[in-house]
């Protein structure tokens, strides 16, 4: 009897066993990589992402969110290629840093081509968004919803800027794009390509005289503490974010899942863009509330600046594609 009864607890035990690797076997962590960190709305939307899955899921999938850059050792222009090649399976990517292996997202950092939110929208869901998700997925990742890092606002060190002559020789931090190389030189700055890491101690020294970067950046990153007092609000280009994943990845993925994964992201998307709006007008105030002097220019002001970099809109406007550029001119009328 006593042998009986360990055979039926054996039994049962090698049941759960089994029953556990199957669960086990079914659950799956992929990782998400990010540039910045949760204090900042790019961060938040990672995290929303992933805080989605799980629940979603009851836990079957997890996104285990890398910030910083981390998977790509600080290096956010290679985040597109670490996700092609398999290095990351997701990610939450800016239009500016996936840009030299995707041309077209150049488009939304054409200098003042979109004014506003409104226009924003009606690009990235419209038919020009559309073909700029097609040549993501021809490069090799699958782009699954829209997130927002923001307009660009630009600050200083040495004075107020509301004409394209107070740039006149300024060294300008920029993100390593040849498109705001540029724009900058067209305004006569003088651009420095840099990391973000690098360019808070630039900043802080005086090796370089102002940067540009979305509020909420300003805001969290307290950039007004290296010295940038003085800010324009000139809404120069925008820098929409991509939920995405890696092409192996993704076919991995059961249609339920796939389906799974990419609402969330999209519901991920549409929350952080709405938050990162909402707060616009209380990050300006903060700002202000810290001694930072903000200029925000006339409409005369704001076409200076157009005329300025009329040039660069129309050299990288050919090398973006006219059919594009002229799809998100239609998408933004048709508004």
């Amino acid at each position: 009897m006593m042998t009986f009864r360990f055979s039926r607890l054996a039994t049962a035990l090698a049941g759960t066993a089994l029953v556990c690797t199957a669960l086990s076997a079914q659950a799956r962590e992929l990782s998400v990589s990010t540039v910045l960190s949760d204090a900042f709305p790019w961060g938040q939307a990672a995290e929303k992402w992933a805080e989605l899955v799980e629940a979603r899921s009851d836990g079957r999938l997890t996104l285990r969110v890398y910030p910083n850059a981390q998977l790509v050792s600080g290096d956010q222009t290679r985040e597109f290629s670490a996700m092609r090649s398999g290095l990351i399976d997701l990610a939450v990517g800016s239009t500016i840093n996936w840009s030299p292996q995707v041309p077209e997202l150049n488009l939304f950092s054409l200098p003042f081509f979109m004014p506003d939110n409104a226009a924003v929208d009606a690009v990235t869901g419209g038919a020009a968004g559309e073909r700029v998700f097609a040549a993501i997925e021809a490069g090799g990742v699958v782009p699954l919803a829209w997130g927002e890092n923001g307009f660009r606002q630009l600050s200083n060190s040495q004075g107020p800027i509301d004409e394209p002559s107070d740039l006149e020789g300024l060294k300008i931090r920029v993100v390593g794009s040849p498109l705001f190389q540029d724009t900058f030189e067209a305004l006569g700055a003088n651009p420095t390509q840099m990391s973000w890491a690098d360019a808070k101690p630039a900043l802080t020294t005086g090796a370089v005289d102002g940067q540009e970067n979305p509020l909420s950046v300003f805001d969290v990153a307290r950039i007004d503490q290296v010295g940038q007092t003085h800010l324009t609000l000139w809404n120069y280009m925008n820098d929409p974010l991509v939920f995405a994943a890696n092409q192996r990845v993704w076919g991995s993925l059961s249609a339920e899942d796939q389906a799974l994964l990419r609402q969330a992201a999209v519901d991920a998307g549409e929350w952080e863009i709405a938050m990162t709006r909402d707060e616009e007008s209380e990050r300006r105030a903060a700002i202000e509330a810290r001694g930072v002097a903000i200029v925000e220019l006339s409409e005369a002001q704001h076409q200076a600046f157009v005329e300025a970099t009329q040039s660069v809109y129309d050299s990288w406007g050919e090398q973006i594609g006219g059919s594009l550029v002229q799809a998100a001119r239609d998408d933004m009328a048709a508004d």
